[in-house]
């Protein structure tokens, strides 16, 4: 049976928050083009809490959070952990930054505490779109999880999926992990999905855009029957929509910066430039005192510019889908750490990368989707933090720009520059580049793994040539030849 079958939509603006305090509206932006109306559930949520100490939870996670220095719930927080705690299913809409990992990460942690997985068997999953998103899960949960003595596993491509099978027979309560490898074990015999007691799915919208619905779809299937589901996503569309409607019961609905474009400390500004300034613009910017993410549409431009800047004097790396899992996470560590000061990116990206005190982000060329300037837009201004969002527009890219922001609901300032102007500077902190060459740390080089199997007869064929060895150095022959006279 449709398991929202109870549930009924609204055709007007979202409600506000479930926790909203003193009755009172959240400020809300316009609603985003081709978003949804919130369901509202048929329960009636419980409020919001003022701290996590109202909360419901195992005192071990409550003194983690102060350990961590978490001692007041965001909004999406306050609002949804009551509910999930008691095993309400959560629908919540927040754009990255504003707090979701926790909202769901702690109810999970909480609900699964005290139980024990069998090998191959999780008994929570959260399902992510990107190998970056899910590890930035898995660095938050790791403490709390500790603290509460459960099993962190996390699936994702580019790696062995022999290591990560074996991670799982070893018993993992908790599975972070992209629908694609996680599709993968389970067809492999590896998994099984019929203990998972809680799901949560991070960025829903994002794994429709990429096209992992059918594979969400089919993991939700083998769940167990009448268990807690929990979605989260910055936007909501229609494919959004299918999984809502199909998958959550009665959902506590709460929504939070709903746009890139209702975040007060967020500035959006569209550059016009000339074709024959560009790259000087660029590199301009690029060579600003700070960090910088430079977003392009394909890995290959992302591969030249990054040249084009170390040549320049910018310390350059290029993040994007060609690159190995060790690699991207590589870069993103020297990003963090200041090795590199201008990340050039695809929309790998756009989700699951969160770099404190980051303030500038720049599309090279205006997104085609309202939802990839979003998502883009939201890797600044997190959590309360202000930032700055520029958009290099060419003459012929004007129309096309200007629609595009308007579906995002976005009003950006619109500013004529070039390489060198005061106006550039004070919006980007532009510098002029150095010239002198820089060159970023090789980052790690892979060898082609090699299976257990063959690792494993490769030592036994050694080991049973030094034993040989060892025979005929004792005899004065090797095996299987005379001896030559002294």
């Amino acid at each position: 049976m449709n398991r929202s079958s109870r549930s009924s939509y609204r055709s007007t603006d979202p409600r506000p928050a479930a926790g909203s305090r003193s009755g009172r509206r959240t400020r809300q932006g316009p609603p985003v083009q081709g978003e949804f109306a919130l369901p509202v559930g048929t329960t009636p949520a419980l409020p919001a809490v003022e701290s996590f100490g109202e909360l419901d939870m195992p005192k071990a996670l409550l003194a983690t959070l102060t350990r961590q220095g978490v001692t007041t719930p965001f909004p999406i927080q306050a609002a949804t952990l009551p509910n999930a705690l008691a095993g309400r299913d959560v629908l919540g809409r927040g754009r990255t930054g504003s707090g979701k990992t926790l909202a769901f990460g702690l109810a999970v942690l909480a609900r699964t505490a005290g139980r024990k997985a069998e090998p191959g068997r999780p008994l929570a999953l959260v399902l992510v779109p990107t190998r970056e998103l899910a590890q930035q899960v898995t660095e938050a949960l790791t403490p709390y999880a500790h603290a509460v003595r459960l099993r962190l596993a996390t699936v994702v491509g580019g790696v062995s999926i022999g290591r990560q099978a074996q991670t799982l027979g070893r018993g993992a309560e908790v599975v972070v992990a992209t629908p694609g490898r996680l599709a993968d074990l389970v067809q492999r015999g590896d998994c099984r999905l019929d203990s998972v007691a809680v799901t949560v799915l991070d960025e829903a919208d994002q794994m429709s855009d990429v096209g992992f619905l059918p594979q969400v779809v089919q993991l939700l299937d083998q769940v167990a029957e009448g268990g807690q589901r929990m979605l989260f996503s910055a936007t909501l569309d229609r494919n959004v929509d299918r999984l809502v409607r199909r998958f959550l019961t009665d959902p506590v609905t709460h929504s939070v910066d709903p746009s890139a474009g209702a975040v007060s400390t967020m500035e959006h500004h569209v550059l016009h430039v000339q074709s024959s300034d560009k790259a000087a613009t660029i590199a301009h910017i690029a060579s600003r005192e700070g960090g910088v993410i430079m977003f392009t549409d394909t890995k290959h431009g992302a591969d030249r510019l990054v040249r084009s800047l170390l040549a320049d004097g910018v310390k350059a790396a290029a993040l994007h889908g060609g690159k190995s899992q060790p690699q991207r996470t590589r870069t993103l560590e020297q990003f963090r750490t200041g090795q590199v000061t201008a990340l050039v990116a695809t929309n790998v990206a756009a989700r699951g990368i969160h770099v404190d005190g980051l303030d500038l982000v720049v599309n090279l060329d205006p997104p085609a989707d309202h939802k990839d300037y979003l998502h883009r837009g939201g890797r600044t201004a997190r959590a309360g933090e202000s930032g700055t969002v520029v958009t290099l527009v060419l003459p012929e890219q004007r129309r096309g720009a200007a629609r595009m922001m308007a579906t995002a609901a976005i009003t950006p300032v619109t500013t004529r520059v070039s390489a060198g102007d005061e106006e550039l500077a004070r919006i980007t902190g532009a510098r002029v580049p150095t010239g002198v060459p820089v060159a970023i740390p090789d980052l790690v080089v892979e060898r082609p793994r090699r299976s257990t199997s063959t690792s494993r007869n490769r030592r036994r064929r050694a080991l049973r040539a030094g034993t040989a060895r060892g025979l005929a150095d004792s005899r004065g022959t090797a095996p299987g030849r005379t001896a030559l006279a002294g």
